[in-house]
């Protein structure tokens, strides 16, 4: 067991190891009883770590566009018996397309998607949506960056286009996140 407790928390470092989630989370404030949102999942990299902090008193939707990857985090759910942890096959660039009922979550994570979106004013409009009255919004993504790893440097956004797209959209810079060399993090909430 103890080996698979490594390869699944190698697996869950994400990016090759390049951000740590749960020193990430630790900054977000996570606590018993939540509802959270990681849109964009992919492999679950904050999905996992988030809803086992939670101790299935809480729940975590992971939602993502592609199945395999939601596949992925549903394995790693069943491996750890985690039972707080509910895929959604989703288009988040879409208003209402999570399919999470509006004002119900607690904290949104976005973390390695505003690089992947064409639209990310409705992005931050959808995740906005669902967010509950007091909620908050962590996003996390790549330092725009010329370097071999990580995404194309023509597709990063800067931290601070990030945050005049979230305040178009009706939200305010709360909190940084230290998120890494590689990655800038900051939490939002509602004006």
């Amino acid at each position: 067991m103890e080996e698979i407790e490594k390869e699944n928390s190698a697996a869950t470092a994400g990016n090759g190891g390049l951000i740590n989630q749960d020193k990430i989370i630790s900054q977000l404030g996570v606590k018993d009883g939540m509802i959270i949102a990681d849109l964009g999942c992919g492999a679950g990299y904050f999905t996992i770590p988030i809803a086992k902090m939670l101790h299935d008193t809480g729940q975590v939707y992971a939602v993502d566009v592609l199945t395999a990857a939601l596949e992925s985090v549903v394995s790693q759910a069943k491996l750890y018996g985690l039972l707080n942890v509910y895929k959604k096959r989703a288009n988040v660039e879409v208003i209402g397309g999570t399919g999470i009922d509006s004002g119900k979550i607690d904290l949104v994570v976005m973390a390695n998607i505003l690089f992947q979106c064409q639209d990310r004013d409705t992005l931050f409009q959808e995740a906005k949506r669902i967010l509950a009255p007091g909620g908050r919004i962590a996003v996390i993504d790549w330092i725009p960056n010329n370097a071999a790893m990580g995404p194309k440097y023509e597709r990063c956004i800067s931290e601070e286009t990030a945050k005049k797209i979230a305040i178009k959209n009706g939200l305010k810079v709360v909190q940084g996140i230290r998120a890494g060399e590689t990655h800038y993090g900051f939490v939002l909430e509602l004006v």
